[in-house]
């Protein structure tokens, strides 16, 4: 029976999800059963782990080749596995799998190391695998959710703190908003062609005239709901919120893979889908990214919570990610391999920092504030160079990886005669530099308020080690993943 709907393709296509899907409910079923004490607990991280290098692993051979060939249109154009999505789910799938390492120690703290955990973790990447490779609204959307509610939980993981029940609360109630508007503007698009699938919407509104009023309600509607997805101004109210409400290991989960799927799919819908009207939504975006940047860096200036500052910093680094979606716009590959580049080397350095910062939890200390990072030089300076070379590679100081990143958003805004964002996008970049070094002023300049031991651990060491190599290699030798990146965005300038 379920022969006669799918193909072989349809099924082969889906694999690391089915795989991570698979080791999520093996975990929800043998957590109860199999590991009651609490010193078995670290088994549910272990096959967590394991499931997603499972899925890693089919994903990298997936890159080495097909069956029938790349791209791949599966469940009748409706899921598309091209390069695009593969380096995308490759980035999603290693910052997840650096969460669950960081998550061991931390969970151990909090004593709230349950198996329900790390299957929510799996299976929100599983949504934002689909939403990569979506290619029609009712997936696109289904999988949206799918990554929201887990999310959601995930915020409020820890039930008996206040701070994480009001941020969960906060970010349902406007995820559910958000998610109206993006259903309402779906309505609109599926009315107008008659179509789910990006590609006959793309044809629909070839027809329609650039000044059709349902065409623009659509689009805005549409962008509304992925900007609150992406945390672009003046959708952003959430995410310090969040941020600070958040287990520290989930807040460095959502500053992370989500931004990828979310980009993922805003990619999707503005190329594949919103492609005729690519002169009205690059006027709306350019507007969105100036407020972005703008209240992203000058309200980290004053955030004394780390967790906010981290908040206020990602609604920043959105603000550069939507330049290169600017870029774009005018037919410049250069602006949406800076989107990737980006992507790969933000998850990189922001889980890096997020480690460091997991590092000073204890029991009788939240580590959340600036100021209990001061004096971490005297206390552990190995900890303090790695915290000073991520911070570096956000602010986008050579040779870190953060400057690749950048140099290609303003290389590409340069190319297509955007010299005002450009010159902006520089300003604030000094800005960054400005409020970055506020926490390395306070690890190598203040007195320490703590001499206690940090709460490393082996999934912790893992972690940094890996966030530290890609930072580095990528900053000194960015000629492979740049190459990467070409190739993976070539789909939509084909």
């Amino acid at each position: 029976m379920w022969n006669t709907f799918f193909s072989q393709i349809d099924y082969s296509a889906i694999k690391p999800e089915i795989l991570l899907t698979m080791f999520a409910l093996a975990i929800l079923l043998a957590d109860p059963i199999l590991f009651r004490d609490k010193r078995d607990k670290f088994w549910n991280a272990v096959f967590a782990a394991l499931g997603l290098a499972f899925a890693l692993l089919q994903l990298v051979l997936f890159r080495r080749g097909f069956p029938g060939g790349l791209p791949a249109r599966a469940f009748d154009g409706r899921f598309t596995l091209d390069l695009f999505a593969i380096v995308l789910k490759l980035i999603i799938v290693v910052a997840t799998l650096l969460v669950v390492m960081i998550s061991v120690r931390y969970l151990e703290i909090e004593e709230a190391h349950f198996g329900e955990y790390y299957a929510l973790l799996m299976l929100s990447a599983v949504g934002m695998m689909f939403m990569v490779s979506s290619t029609d609204l009712i997936v696109l959307f289904l999988s949206l959710e799918l990554m929201a509610l887990c999310e959601y939980v995930l915020v409020g993981f820890l039930r008996g703190e206040r701070r994480s029940n009001e941020a969960a609360l906060k970010f349902f109630l406007l995820g559910a908003f958000s998610s109206g508007l993006l259903l309402y503007g779906m309505s609109l698009l599926y009315g107008i062609s008659g179509s789910t699938k990006l590609s006959e919407i793309s044809q629909a509104l070839t027809s329609r005239p650039v000044s059709d009023p349902l065409s623009w309600v659509a689009m805005i509607t549409l962008l509304a709901g992925l900007f609150f997805k992406i945390a672009a101004v003046p959708f952003h109210q959430w995410t310090p919120d969040a941020y600070e409400g958040a287990p520290t290991s989930i807040t460095a989960f959502i500053s992370v893979a989500p931004k990828v799927a979310s980009f993922a799919i805003l990619l999707r819908v503005l190329f594949s889908g919103l492609g005729p009207m690519h002169l009205q939504w690059q006027a709306l975006m350019i507007g969105v990214a100036i407020a972005t940047m703008t209240l992203g860096n000058l309200a980290a200036i004053t955030s004394t919570n780390i967790k906010r500052f981290f908040g206020y910093s990602t609604i920043a680094h959105v603000g550069y990610l939507l330049l290169g979606v600017i870029a774009a716009a005018d037919g410049n590959s250069y602006g949406l391999t800076a989107v990737v580049i980006y992507l790969l080397v933000y998850s990189f350095m922001n889980l890096g920092a997020f480690s460091v910062i997991v590092l000073m939890r204890r029991k009788d200390l939240l580590g959340d504030e600036i100021d209990d990072l001061s004096g971490l030089m005297s206390r552990a300076p190995g900890m303090a160079l790695l915290m000073l070379i991520f911070l570096l590679s956000l602010a986008g100081i050579p040779p870190t990886a953060g400057f690749i990143g950048k140099y290609y958003i303003f290389l590409s805004l340069i190319q297509t005669g955007h010299y005002y964002l450009a010159i902006l996008g520089v300003g604030y970049a000094v800005v960054a530099l400005y409020y970055y070094f506020r926490i390395v002023v306070a690890m190598f300049m203040k007195k320490a308020l703590e001499t206690g031991p940090l709460a490393i651990g082996p999934g912790l060491s893992v972690a940094l080690g890996v966030t530290l190599g890609f930072t580095l290699i990528i900053g000194i030798y960015p000629e492979p993943f740049i190459q990467l990146a070409q190739d993976a965005i070539r789909p939509f300038f084909s």
